[in-house]
């Protein structure tokens, strides 16, 4: 099993990714959209503090059969404005579930908090329905990872966090991919601070190529940098696992359940009540129902993505004026 062309959630058939940021506020947006319409969607939560948009909808008992697209935000409460901005945007173009003579356009949305990174904050007016807007039309198949988008004021325990990405082609010629925004109580990083907790995962050298933490036995997580530097509340990694396969809502849902597993891989701790860990899970429907053999091993693929995810969204952090932390890069003497 490889990587996609992009070693990205785009490498899913039917998937875009749009970016928008601003660097004084110290925060963004990104929107993943579906190109052929409405895409099978559901979601799963096992953070404490989750703040979510239209996530009703996507129970497997729910009547809307899918979304436009997906946002995922900084902001905090602010944050799920940016999908109102995406919202009015699809709808200028004629999307949305129709009902009569009635469009809607669906754009389920998911935040983290990033309102004490050091960023401009003292706003008149909400500004992410206009990052929502910019973001939809930034969409493409490449996307900037790391410092971008909804990661651009992201930060775990230790360094900065930010927007991460991974794909992975299966056996039966599957895709998976998963995109994440990295804003964790955790830590990406063993305690040595020189190895990502999501090593064991790695294609090549994707976030580094440093390999396990070479040292045995139970290690005590250090301090967290990040409640030092700012609170112990201003947390959440929020992401999307999807896949080219045809599956129904319910087995988006237990997909979404089951990627939470790369949460727990690649952060340390991961899912505590000051995080409000997300996952939403879609099928563009592009290739047929998984393999027997695939199907079953589905949830524990989109777990290695997204851990992956994880560790390349540190990875591909990048400085900047006035950080709360620094990036696993700076702490290596690398940039």
């Amino acid at each position: 099993m490889m990587p996609g062309r992009y070693n990205l959630i785009t490498d899913v058939a039917g998937l875009m990714v749009g970016n928008a940021e601003d660097t004084t506020l110290k925060s963004g947006t990104t929107v993943l959209l579906s190109e052929d319409g409405p895409m099978t969607t559901s979601y799963a939560v096992m953070g404490g503090a989750p703040g979510t948009r239209d996530t009703d909808l996507l129970e497997p008992d729910k009547t809307v059969p899918g979304v436009d697209a997906i946002v995922l935000s900084g902001g905090s409460a602010f944050g799920l404005a940016a999908a109102q901005g995406v919202m009015d945007a699809l709808a200028d173009q004629g999307r949305g579930f129709q009902i009569h003579a009635a469009r809607v356009p669906i754009v389920p949305a998911a935040i983290i908090f990033d309102l004490l990174n050091n960023g401009d904050k003292d706003w008149t007016d909400n500004p992410y329905p206009n990052l929502g807007r910019k973001a939809l039309t930034n969409i493409s198949h490449e996307f900037t990872i790391g410092t971008a988008g909804a990661g651009t004021g992201a930060t775990d325990a230790q360094h900065k966090g930010g927007l991460g990405s991974a794909s992975l082609i299966l056996p039966d010629g599957t895709t998976i991919g998963a995109l994440v925004v990295v804003n964790a109580l955790g830590s990406a990083t063993t305690p040595s601070g020189k190895h990502f907790w999501a090593a064991p995962f790695e294609i090549g050298d994707e976030f580094g190529g440093f390999g396990p933490d070479p040292t045995f036995g139970l290690q005590p997580l250090p301090a967290s940098r990040k409640t030092a530097a700012m609170a112990q509340h201003g947390n959440t990694t929020i992401g999307v696992v999807a896949t080219d396969a045809t599956l129904e809502k319910a087995a988006c849902k237990r997909l979404a359940t089951a990627a939470h597993d790369g949460f727990a891989r690649a952060l340390v701790p991961s899912h505590t009540p000051y995080d409000g860990d997300l996952i939403f899970a879609s099928s563009t429907a592009r290739r047929g129902a998984p393999s027997e053999e695939i199907m079953p091993m589905l949830g524990h693929y989109a777990a290695i993505c997204m851990a992956r995810a994880i560790a390349r969204a540190v990875w591909e952090a990048t400085p900047s004026d006035d950080d709360a932390l620094p990036t696993f890069r700076q702490r290596l003497g690398q940039n």
